[in-house]
């Protein structure tokens, strides 16, 4: 596996791709730990096109991402990463309609866990989805972080306290 990291406005950055495609975007865990393998070797062009597409996107000048993606996961975890592709940039989609979307209606908590566990948040934008009273509910690189890629897209959410 290939990785890189770089800094954007929501902080450092480490995409990490290999022969497949982009297989993870990790955030600064704020302790400056990354995650990243023991076997990773730090490769800024076999990270290019990842990091290019990620800066265009911090900087108002892409929307849609246009990577090769390559995220491990169960079949479950694999429908779930693929529908939250389908959410539009600067719109939002609660669980249960994402929950819908993949054909379990009742499965809130499941749809839940799989987008906590998606390992591309922004090019799969899991950042997207919020409860089904509007609310910002959970985002493993922090609420305030979501919050902030929701404005960024133009989504105006209450302020977090």
């Amino acid at each position: 596996m290939w990785f890189d990291q770089f800094a954007t406005p929501i902080g450092q950055l480490t995409v990490a791709v290999d022969a497949s495609g982009v297989r993870q975007v990790l955030f600064d865990a704020g302790d400056g730990r990354f995650g990243v393998g023991s076997d990773w070797q730090r490769d800024p062009t076999a990270t290019r096109a990842a990091r290019e597409q990620l800066l265009a996107y911090f900087a108002g000048e892409r929307r849609p991402f246009s990577l090769p993606l390559a995220p491990a996961g169960t079949p479950f975890q694999q429908r779930l990463w693929l529908a939250l592709a389908d959410i539009p940039f600067g719109t939002l989609c609660s669980y249960a309609e994402l929950a819908q979307r993949v054909g379990c209606p009742r499965a809130l908590r499941a749809v839940g866990a799989a987008a906590g566990r998606n390992p591309l948040p922004i090019l799969l934008p899991c950042h997207r989805v919020v409860g089904s009273d509007g609310s910002l509910t959970g985002f493993s690189a922090g609420l305030p972080r979501k919050q902030w890629l929701l404005a960024h897209e133009g989504v105006h959410t209450v302020a977090l306290l």
